[in-house]
């Protein structure tokens, strides 16, 4: 090959190159309302990732409700207006089936690459077609809570949902009473309005209410950060600190805080940081590149936080990543 064809041909690569990279991958997010804890992590987590795909000419942006009052409907139209603004992919959880599937539909309708993530599981990502699902299993989660909480004296359990109809809460509840059950053990849910899901106050008048009831209950199940905070509270007022063990979904400082301090026995890690971050990438690369990550279920959870693991999850959660 002459110098001067090697050279052009070169330079043409290195302009096709920078070509790819200028078109880049605009990926839309939905997530979490802004002030929820949890999501703020997976939040972390997709922007890290985004720095990559901006790197090669593409954006990450992040869509999410503005409460949980008519979640599915509203994440709904959060898939449909990722659409509309061009999205080349769209990563989202799968949280009421029945509302969202027909806006997932139109998305992999539409030829645009899709990746379910934090709920739903590998069945909604076959379901819908998509590429990946990357979280943990709702049901699995809430089968650990269970099973540590019964082993660890728990003997009649109760399930907070203040998201009834979610599935991924569901799940969560359904999954807490079989990891009770497995330990010789039971459990109830307890429904509260969907008002009530961040209401820290709501939480603990409702769930004071019932621990007076039911003064058996000695093992409490949060489905959410904040309702673990309410949690705490109710069984205060209760008059019931220090007979009662709560272990939830989830943690953010002021959970770890209380399980440092042994308010809260155990919180259960689904790694948000790592759904957002792996999610946007796996699409990224896909778009850009044609790759596929043959593991379809990437599982980031469960995994139980408690007295024996505290400080090393404290530390992650002062960067922002746990």
């Amino acid at each position: 090959m002459k110098l001067s064809t090697f050279l052009a041909t070169t330079a043409a690569l290195a302009i096709g190159a920078s070509a790819a990279y200028a078109e880049g991958a605009d990926i839309f997010v939905i997530g979490g309302k802004p002030d929820d804890p949890f999501w703020s992590i997976v939040k972390r987590g997709a922007e890290d990732a985004a720095l990559v795909v901006e790197a090669q000419g593409g954006s990450v942006t992040w869509l999410g409700p503005q409460n949980y009052d008519n979640l599915g409907v509203d994440a709904a139209e959060l898939i449909r207006q990722a659409i509309d603004q061009g999205a080349d992919g769209v990563v989202g959880p799968n949280w009421v089936p029945e509302a969202m599937d027909p806006a997932f539909q139109a998305v992999v309708d539409a030829g645009i690459p899709l990746v379910i993530y934090n709920a739903g599981g590998l069945e909604a990502a076959d379901r819908l077609g998509a590429l990946n699902y990357v979280g943990a299993v709702d049901y699995l989660a809430g089968v650990a809570g269970g099973e540590w909480l019964g082993n660890n004296g728990g003997t009649v359990g109760l399930c907070v949902n203040s998201l009834p109809g979610a599935a991924n809460i569901e799940d969560y509840c359904n999954g807490f009473a079989e990891g009770m059950e497995n330990t010789g053990h039971t459990a109830t849910t307890l429904p509260l309005p969907a008002t009530a899901q961040g209401n820290v106050t709501a939480v603990a008048q409702a769930v004071r209410a019932h621990l007076l009831q039911n003064p058996d209950i000695n093992a409490v199940f949060a489905t959410a950060n904040l309702d673990a905070v309410g949690i705490v509270q109710g069984i205060q007022q209760a008059g019931r600190a220090g007979q009662v063990q709560i272990c939830g979904i989830n943690f953010d400082e002021a959970i770890l805080t209380n399980i440092k301090n042994g308010q809260q026995a155990c919180a259960i890690d689904q790694q948000g940081y790592q759904q957002g971050f792996y999610a946007v990438s796996i699409l990224n690369g896909h778009i850009n590149y044609g790759l596929s990550i043959p593991t379809r279920e990437i599982l980031t959870g469960p995994g139980v936080v408690d007295a024996s693991n505290i400080d090393a999850t404290m530390l992650g959660a002062g960067k922002g990543t746990r």
